[in-house]
């Protein structure tokens, strides 16, 4: 499921395009000093960066805007730093999952594997090469994005907290995917809880409680709305990546823009196969899940049997509980009819997508 598809309309996104495309010219002019070959990468990643809905400044904007910010183009340097965080994560995670391709084009290590094998490079080399541009890349982007939050026109105090904020999304982020990574060594399914914290490491703060939050700081809001915002932001986002999890496996490939038996044959450990690992019916898919020589009939047995097993209904009630547990937060702390009503749309979508 696209984070795009989730409707916030708080304007000023048209400043944060300016940001980014300011910043892109900027570095790229800094890299043509140094060589084309530098400046085609920087081309690269401004292109994984273009395109995108722009969801993570959609949520800087609509906090700031709603509890009373009015400076439209400092707010969009934050928002801008958030996007660029973003990228710079699924230009890492490309590299950890081996992928190539995003969205059925090369992303950053297709196009450089692309080029190394028209340079004669052997397969091997030429995916080590990919490989390499994307971890570069990803640093450039991450980097960056603290460098772009330095150009917030703040006070002191108020520049630290969005610096923590932001640095607090990396950090999560991070344990989230070395986590990940962490509990595919082991051969049994973790338990939800595990399943959970890993949604909230991975998605909920640097896609939803730290833009929230950041909005909220620089607006001058006060500690319980801002301490609302991620309490929100945390069950929307588990609520999204449980959401996400069960599209992946049952989702119209044509909408998720990916294969609905990829995540089965990786084994990707979510809320879907821990319910179903816990009961008799995994010993019957146990074999299939998690295995390189997956087939599409076998994905298809898979599936019926998180279906007849209720891991399928248990899944979308799991997410529907989070997202009403993210909407109630935003009925204390004083958190303003107007923003209320700009984030409820959010999770009600999450929810609809999996019905």
């Amino acid at each position: 499921m696209d984070m795009d598809s989730l409707l916030v309309e708080p304007g000023g996104l048209e400043q944060v395009e300016g940001v980014l495309q300011r910043f892109f010219d900027e570095s790229k002019l800094r890299a043509a000093r140094i060589g084309p070959g530098y400046l085609g990468l920087w081309e690269t990643l401004e292109k994984c960066t273009a395109g995108g809905k722009r969801f993570r400044p959609r949520m800087v904007m609509s906090a700031y805007r709603m509890l009373g910010g009015n400076d439209d183009a400092n707010a969009a340097v934050v928002g801008a730093a958030f996007e660029l965080l973003h990228t710079a994560l699924i230009v890492h995670d490309d590299v950890i999952d081996r992928d190539f391709v995003r969205r059925g084009i090369p992303n950053v290590s297709g196009r450089y594997r692309t080029i190394a094998s028209a340079a004669g490079a052997p397969t091997a080399t030429a995916e080590h090469i990919g490989f390499s541009a994307g971890v570069i890349a990803g640093d450039l982007a991450l980097s960056n994005a603290y460098r772009l939050l330095d150009r917030v026109e703040t006070d002191g105090t108020t520049r630290r907290r969005l610096n923590e904020i932001l640095d607090e999304a990396v950090f999560a982020s991070a344990a989230g995917e070395f986590l990940d990574i962490e509990t595919a060594l082991n051969p049994h399914m973790p338990p939800l809880e595990d399943i959970v914290r890993m949604a909230r490491l991975k998605t909920s703060v640097y896609s939803f409680e730290g833009p929230l939050q950041a909005g909220a700081v620089l607006a001058g809001a006060g500690e319980d709305v801002i301490a609302r915002l991620g309490d929100f932001g945390r069950d929307a986002g588990i609520a999204y990546q449980i959401a996400d999890d069960l599209l992946g496996v049952f989702g119209n490939e044509t909408r998720t823009g990916k294969t609905n038996w990829g995540d089965l044959r990786e084994g990707k450990r979510t809320a879907l196969l821990s319910f179903v690992a816990a009961r008799p019916e995994w010993d019957s898919i146990s074999s299939l899940v998690g295995s390189p020589h997956m087939s599409a009939s076998d994905a298809e047995y898979v599936r019926r049997v998180l279906v007849d097993s209720g891991a399928k209904d248990y899944s979308a009630e799991l997410a529907a509980d989070y997202a009403m547990r993210a909407r109630r937060h935003l009925e204390t702390g004083g958190v303003p009819p107007a923003l209320r009503a700009a984030l409820e749309p959010v999770v009600t979508a999450v929810v609809d997508r999996v019905r």
